[in-house]
């Protein structure tokens, strides 16, 4: 197999992905389990690539597998601005990498989690 399966079912695993990917790039750091971390690596990276073509199909690709979430709310005068985790992206994260080409996330170990001693890390967008 080319992925884990993190004990769980197809549907959870594919949603925990996305939920994960879209808090990354939302965020710019997440802390969760170091397996999760690696798997979330994948599917933020290709997300970031996607940002990079900034053409319409890679849009439409990028909106079908992030979540819908508000990353940001800007006051303009007497209008609200909101940014959504998709436009972040285009906008945003993208272009923070247009010369880098791949590596755009790194993953930072931690201790083990207190309560069932699960290894910990820190998935992060590279500056």
């Amino acid at each position: 197999m080319a992925y884990r399966k993190l004990g769980r079912t197809s549907a959870h695993r594919k949603s925990m992905l996305r939920n994960l990917t879209t808090d990354l790039i939302v965020n710019g750091r997440i802390v969760t389990t170091e397996t999760r971390a690696k798997e979330v690596r994948k599917t933020a990276e290709k997300m970031i690539t996607l940002g990079k073509k900034g053409d319409l199909a890679s849009r439409r690709r990028a909106a079908a597998f992030m979540m819908d979430v508000v990353a940001d709310v800007k006051e303009d005068g007497d209008k609200a601005v909101v940014q959504t985790a998709l436009q972040k992206l285009f906008d945003d994260v993208a272009p923070r990498f247009e010369g880098r080409n791949g590596g755009y996330t790194r993953i930072i170990k931690m201790d083990e989690r207190r309560g069932d001693a699960a290894k910990m890390a820190v998935l992060e967008l590279v500056d």
